[in-house]
């Protein structure tokens, strides 16, 4: 079966870090994006990797977030340091190439 599956998430305190994984099957992943919906928020893009391997970090985690894929292994990730209350939401994986696949999205609490 095709699938995106999101890992890594759960409850953090600010200032800790957590590296999300997003695991591709039935389909060799590439250029990919990940994107992060807070409660009550519109889904919006934190971080994107090219075909190629070049990253692009948005401004609400610049600084402290690196996205990258491990080809070998099919897998994209997230490393998110330094995390702040407003990281809080679920971070979903898509597609940026080819056909348009979500992951389920994986948790991220930023609490005290």
């Amino acid at each position: 079966q095709v699938q995106l599956v999101e890992s890594g998430g759960g409850y953090v305190q600010p200032g800790g870090s957590l590296r999300l994984s997003c695991a591709a099957s039935g389909f060799s992943l590439n250029a990919m994006g990940w994107y992060l919906q807070a409660p009550g928020k519109q889904r919006e893009l934190v971080a994107a990797i090219s075909s190629g391997g070049s990253p692009t970090i948005l401004d609400s985690v610049n600084g402290r977030a690196t996205i990258s894929r491990d080809d070998a292994k099919n897998t994209a990730y997230l490393e998110l340091r330094n995390l702040k209350p407003e990281d809080t939401g679920v971070y979903y994986c898509k597609t940026r190439s080819g056909p348009t696949y979500w992951g389920q999205g994986t948790q991220v609490i930023v609490s005290a």
